[in-house]
């Protein structure tokens, strides 16, 4: 009976069926206020559900030439982090006791698992532009990941030197939110624009900028592959504002979580429709000399307590 409870909340609840219906729900609210913004109508509530399942009937192609086990596997790391990501974060938040030494450092590499097979599938393809997109891809990680460890670093300090996801939750339970305070929004600001470039999204979408490189490491992609990486996308914008939630807003065990979830989604969109695209050069700068400055403040101030 365990394995099968297991199994369910791995493929249904919360895992894999539950987070990818929700996030792709989220891409017609993207799209929606996006249209909005532009003065259009937008799509329909269920046009995320049918491109889906278009591409499900598509044909897949795999380019000549290339490595058709890693062109493959790129999409399906995908789905798998976040699979499992979401059974993390809904049950180290029902229950914070159930948590284990280092699993924070296992979210944040589960959380760098879709880049990585980003770059692995647009590799493989062996297509120039996937080369030129797997390239910034690269680059970008490197970005925004180097301020994101630092943030994170910071907020171990401030739930006492804690590793445990749990522990972090139940150390904002007991004496209050890490947001509310100097070095928890700064955190919260550098996490925020993190997720935005995890996600692609403007103005940290080089990578497969369409009007530059078709795609980039999408390019070669069609069908079923093609909707993983889809609904991968999908998953994490669903679950880095939980994440972000978790480490610095006390988590989202109770109903106001929904109103904090949505305001962040806002501002996540407002972003991306009020900023132009960046170079790759220009998101290296911002993100090492800009938001890492400010990660670096916000990690000494969190050694203070402030």
């Amino acid at each position: 009976m365990s394995v099968v409870r297991v199994l369910f909340s791995y493929i249904v609840f919360p895992g894999l069926i539950f987070t990818a219906v929700v996030g792709l729900f989220l891409t017609w609210i993207d799209r929606k206020v996006t249209a909005r913004i532009h003065w259009r109508v937008g799509p329909p509530w269920y046009q995320p559900y049918a491109d889906f399942l278009k591409l499900l009937l598509k044909e897949t192609i795999i380019p000549e030439g290339s490595s058709k086990v890693l062109f493959l596997l790129g999409p399906i790391m995908g789905l798998v982090a976040m699979s499992i990501l979401a059974v993390m974060l809904f049950s180290m938040n029902i229950n914070p006791h159930n948590t284990f030494v280092g699993d924070l450092i296992v979210i944040i590499y589960l959380l760098a698992i879709p880049p990585l097979g980003l770059m692995l599938g647009g590799s493989a393809s062996k297509n120039p532009l996937a080369s030129v997109g797997v390239s910034r891809e690269m680059t970008q990680y490197f970005a925004y990941e180097l301020p994101f460890l630092i943030v994170i670093a910071g907020i171990i300090l401030k739930s006492g030197g804690s590793v445990k996801f749990g522990e972090i939750i139940l150390a904002q339970r007991a004496s209050g939110p890490f947001l509310y305070s100097i070095s928890g929004v700064i955190a919260a600001v550098v996490i925020l624009l993190s997720a935005q470039a995890k996600l692609g999204f403007v103005p940290f979408d080089s990578p497969e900028a369409e009007q530059e490189i078709m795609a980039g490491p999408y390019i070669e992609y069609s069908g079923v592959p093609l909707a993983m990486y889809k609904v991968v996308r999908a998953m994490m914008l669903f679950l880095l504002p939980l994440f972000l939630i978790s480490v610095l807003w006390g988590g989202f065990a109770n109903w106001w979580a929904i109103l904090k979830f949505l305001l962040i989604i806002v501002l996540m969109i407002l972003i991306k429709n009020t900023n132009p695209r960046l170079r790759i050069d220009q998101s290296l700068r911002f993100f090492w000399l800009g938001i890492g400055g400010l990660s670096i403040i916000g990690l000494v101030l969190a050694v203070y307590g402030l």
